[in-house]
């Protein structure tokens, strides 16, 4: 348990730091580059994000599942990330000019064949990144992404200012990668394997034939509403979506990204030791819903200040999709724990179904609303995460004995809690115009007080995730 709050700690750390890096860097970046610059940075990231899905090929998860992990299995985790990670860097150079075509922009091909690059270089430092998160040693991890982040905002923000328009991202990307693979080297034990094997390989590719899946299903869902809207609409209109969507991208980090790390092997350890995963599973959703679902609540109300002060005035026109992008989180990220509870419990083809279901919803109401613009775009991404909801919620009841009744012990404080907030939130709002206070005055005053009202809620309760957080901050001070 002590190696577990270490962990959690290091990911939390990890997890702050790089999203205030991130966020100031973002901060720059929208205040220099345009619309139609952003725009194509995004398309061309959907294209490589659905490569570096495929990249891993679920070679990250074998390792942290493997009982015994020998010397052997991780040439061979080496060898098969080498041979799918070449070659789809070769594919995505080659194919750059196509996707550019489609969208009537070279500066697309230009962007994807530098994040291309990447992709020779990040086997060399996954494997071990991998072999860490196993080890619930983040530490290595915590260093190299805080030094990739800042080097790649020195890069980002650098090139940005020196005219390099939407290359200055995908630099500074390849930047970011660079530094990681050479921690990554540089924290490996002196034992650790160093030459790759394709002997025995067949194993892992019949793991990764289903985990890869997982997370490319998940990417081509994400990636979606770029992809169709850049087509449909503008590559201006992809940079207003992209915006909006980066507000609910800075809550994942915020939130999500600092306790994922540690989720897969936790779950992992408790079907080995208790074989079951329904009581911690319950337990993860009432903590993660309880600090998502208020956060959340929050940023929908306060949304036409964070564009104003994130990005700035020319991006205003993204304030409205983030208020329904909101909702849309609120709704999936209650199931957000489900894919890696399936992985842990080793029905790694049900979370392969799982994605193909989930974003073929997410695709068809994509399609579906897209004539009604970006707004009904948004609406219906939303509408396709309730319905996966259901089909989710129905998975986990057979696999994990999830119940319509365990949900409700798991988020019943989290739903009163976040009607608490939202009713705080929302008063300074209806009270601006008789005070005569300005939009963003009135959000950081709105924020301030829903902050206070959660802080005293989760006190008076004496929730346990408070518990936790005061007792790991203890255990690091005493250390």
């Amino acid at each position: 348990m002590g190696n577990l709050n270490k962990s959690l700690a290091y990911s939390v750390a990890d997890s702050y730091v790089s999203l205030a890096l991130q966020i100031a860097s973002t901060v720059v970046i929208a205040r220099i580059l345009t619309p139609s610059e952003i725009g194509i940075f995004a398309v061309a990231a959907v294209f490589t994000s659905l490569a570096g899905a495929l990249r891993n090929f679920g070679i990250t998860e074998f390792l942290i599942q493997e009982k015994e992990l020998s010397k052997d299995t991780i040439r061979v985790a080496l060898g098969v990330n080498i041979l799918i990670s070449w070659t789809l860097g070769i594919i995505i150079f080659a194919s750059a000019g196509f996707v550019a075509d489609f969208y009537k922009s070279h500066h697309v091909a230009a962007v994807m064949r530098v994040q291309a690059l990447s992709f020779f270089l990040i086997p060399f430092g996954a494997i071990g990144m991998a072999y860490f998160r196993r080890e619930l040693n983040l530490k290595p991890v915590f260093i190299a992404s805080i030094l990739a982040n800042i080097a790649s905002f020195g890069a980002s923000v650098g090139l940005a200012m020196t005219g390099h328009g939407p290359m200055s991202l995908a630099w500074s990307g390849f930047v970011g990668v660079l530094v990681t693979v050479i921690v990554s080297l540089a924290y490996r034990p002196k034992d650790f394997p160093r030459l790759p094997s394709l002997k025995g390989a067949m194993r892992a590719f019949h793991f990764g034939k289903h985990a890869s899946g997982i997370y490319l299903f998940g990417q081509l869902g994400a990636g979606a509403p770029e992809m169709v809207i850049g087509r449909a609409h503008s590559i201006e209109s992809v940079a207003y979506f992209s915006r909006a969507n980066g507000l609910i991208e800075l809550f994942n980090k915020l939130v999500l990204n600092a306790i994922w790390p540690v989720i897969l092997p936790y779950f992992s350890k408790s079907e080995h030791q208790h074989n079951s995963l329904l009581p911690t599973y319950t337990k993860c959703v009432n903590y993660l819903t309880i600090v998502s679902w208020p956060l959340l609540a929050t940023l929908l109300i306060n949304s036409e200040a964070a564009i104003e002060i994130i990005y700035g005035h020319q991006w205003s026109s993204s304030a409205p999709l983030s208020k329904i992008l909101c909702l849309s989180a609120i709704v999936s990220v209650t199931y957000h724990l489900a894919m890696e509870s399936f992985v842990a419990k080793g029905v790694v083809a049900t979370s392969n179904y799982l994605q193909m279901a989930s974003q073929g919803l997410k695709i068809l109401g994509l399609l579906a609303a897209i004539p009604f613009g970006l707004e009904g775009a948004c609406w219906g991404l939303l509408s396709a995460n309730i319905a996966g909801a259901f089909l989710t919620h129905r998975l986990l009841n057979k696999h994990i004995g999830f119940t319509f009744a365990h949900l409700l012990a798991a988020c019943t404080t989290s739903g009163a809690l976040t009607l608490i907030v939202f009713a705080t939130a929302l008063l300074p709002h209806l009270a601006a115009n008789t005070l005569e206070l300005g939009r963003n005055a009135t959000s950081l005053i709105s924020t301030a007080l829903a902050a206070t009202v959660w802080l005293a809620y989760l006190v008076k309760t004496k929730h346990n995730i408070l518990n936790m957080a005061i007792s790991t901050l203890q255990r690091r001070r005493g250390k």
